[in-house]
């Protein structure tokens, strides 16, 4: 009587846990950057764009 070898379930192991690895990091990466990045970006740049015009109207009116 002989034992089946395992073929193959370490390569399907293997191949699903960098799918699930990617995917989480896809996931991650896009959570970050829409979720906390782009909303910073903007919120600086009205900032700085705030500060632009208020320089602008001040040299206007003298």
């Amino acid at each position: 009587m002989a034992i089946k070898p395992i073929t193959g379930m370490l390569r399907r192991a293997v191949v699903l846990d960098i799918s699930v690895s990617l995917g989480l990091g896809i996931a991650a990466g896009y959570a970050f950057w829409y979720g906390y990045h782009v909303p910073a970006v903007r919120h600086r740049d009205a900032f700085y764009q705030r500060i632009e015009d208020e320089r602008a109207r001040a040299l206007g009116s003298k």
